[in-house]
C-alpha cells in the first residue's frame, strides 16, 4: 500500500488514522478497534466487513 494512499484514508467509523498491516493485508483502526480487509489490493472500508481486534492485537499495535 502506498504511503500517499494511507495518508488520505481514515477509519469510516471514527475518522481516525489507520495502520497498514502488510502481513495480514488489513488496515487497522485503533480508535474503533477494527481491522478492515484489503482484497485484491483494494481496501474494503465497510464497518460490516471489518473484524474486531482482540485485546492482545490492540495492545500489540499500540506498542508499535
Amino acid at each position: 500500500m502506498e504511503k500517499s494512499l494511507l495518508d488520505i484514508l481514515a477509519c469510516p467509523v471514527t475518522k481516525g488514522p489507520l495502520i497498514y498491516d502488510q502481513d495480514k493485508q488489513e488496515l487497522i483502526s485503533l480508535s474503533a478497534r477494527l481491522a478492515y480487509p484489503i482484497r485484491e489490493d483494494i481496501p474494503v472500508m465497510i464497518e460490516e466487513e471489518a473484524r474486531s481486534l482482540s485485546e492482545d492485537e490492540y495492545n500489540s499495535y499500540r506498542e508499535k
